[in-house]
């Protein structure tokens, strides 16, 4: 049971990464990340995977500090002013944004709640929590 969860988990994760790859190619590599740790949970102990791991977060973690910069320069004073608030449907685009930002963490909790849950995994997964 836990682990056909956590198969289907990084399986949707994996779908959701790259159907954003259509549109943001910056996604294919946690998109393939995912996908390896799916298909062989093992993989996460090879070092080129660390690495590549690593260089991604940094380049998230500069390109959210450059975007925050960006919006700090050049916002009009309200953040709707950006591009949610010229559409429409901007509202829905945000709250659908903060609810798939949300859904690791909430996924990530439900885990850690449910020790029954870990009892199935590797041992290599068993220290991540």
């Amino acid at each position: 049971s836990g682990k056909l969860l956590w198969k289907r988990s990084t399986g949707m994760g994996d779908c959701f990464c790259f159907l954003t790859f259509v549109n943001f190619v910056v996604y294919l590599v946690p998109a393939a990340l995912t996908l390896l740790v799916g298909l062989s949970p093992s993989v996460t102990e090879n070092a080129v995977w660390r690495s590549l791991c690593d260089l991604h977060s940094a380049g998230c973690i500069f390109g959210t500090i450059a975007l925050a910069c960006s919006l700090f320069v050049y916002t009009q004073g309200n953040i709707l002013h950006e591009e949610e608030g010229r559409n429409p449907l901007g509202g829905i685009h945000l709250t659908a944004a903060v609810l798939v930002a949300l859904f690791p963490f909430v996924s990530w909790l439900y885990i850690y709640v449910n020790k029954e849950m870990r009892e199935s995994w590797p041992a290599h997964c068993k220290t991540v929590i």
